[in-house]
């Protein structure tokens, strides 16, 4: 089916609409998202107030779309690892760590807007959920193969309850796992998915805000202990 032909109008405005989100991106990696000043992007373009709000409708418009893109991003990033890892499990899961951390260290106020409240009030919009499970869904694939510890038993006995309960998520994990909710496997892979980016989330979000400097360590390092320690504890060869 050939592509769409965009009329000029259409061209331009998806043209504006990239410009204004470069300009805001470049106010939240210098002042975080408190920065974000619709006014001052429009002066910089060259528009009006009133024009630039025919491209958002406002300050969390744009925030939505900002934080829309990252996820898509992270999730990119991370995606293109798991298709393209090769070798055992725990490869991969270290692989996965790798990627996550490598695209937060090299756009940290791009990861910041995805983790936590950008700024007071703001609440992110419901589809980011989805992109947030795109970017967990390879995690999903490597669990698939655990074979949890006692001290993980509870975790995996938790999430079964909510694979039970919840079809969004059972197809969700059914998708990436080839295997349907009421299997032991499903539940062992959304128990090993959650623990790891907890953990994961957990060192980046650390190492992004500089609360690791002076400390005498390198983000990575600690990383690829805990997710060989997390690897041992499902079992991971």
């Amino acid at each position: 089916m050939p592509a769409e032909v965009k009329s000029p109008r259409a061209r331009y405005r998806e043209q504006t609409r990239a410009e204004i989100k470069a300009a805001a991106l470049q106010q939240v990696a210098e002042g975080g998202a408190t920065a974000l000043a619709l006014t001052r992007i429009a002066k910089e373009m060259g528009l009006s107030g009133p024009a630039l709000y025919r491209y958002f409708a406002g300050r969390d418009d744009l925030l939505n779309e900002l934080i829309r893109d990252a996820y898509d991003d992270l999730a990119q990033a991370i995606v293109r690892v798991g298709t393209s890892t090769v070798g055992t499990p725990r490869t991969a899961l270290h692989a996965l760590a790798d990627a996550c951390l490598d695209w937060a260290t090299a756009e940290p106020h791009r990861y910041l807007l995805i983790q936590g409240t950008p700024v007071p009030g703001y609440a992110a919009p419901p589809d980011t959920l989805e992109r947030a499970r795109a970017a967990l869904g390879p995690f999903l694939t490597v669990f698939a193969a655990g074979d949890p510890v006692d001290a993980y038993r509870p975790t995996v006995d938790e999430m079964a309850v909510w694979l039970r309960q919840d079809g969004a998520v059972a197809d969700w994990v059914a998708a990436h796992t080839d295997r349907p909710a009421h299997e032991a496997a499903a539940a062992t892979a959304l128990a090993g998915a959650v623990v790891a980016w907890s953990q994961l989330h957990g060192t980046v979000s650390l190492a992004v805000s500089g609360q690791y400097e002076g400390m005498g360590h390198r983000p990575r390092t600690l990383l690829t202990g805990q997710m060989d320690a997390l690897a041992d504890g499902f079992r991971l060869t």
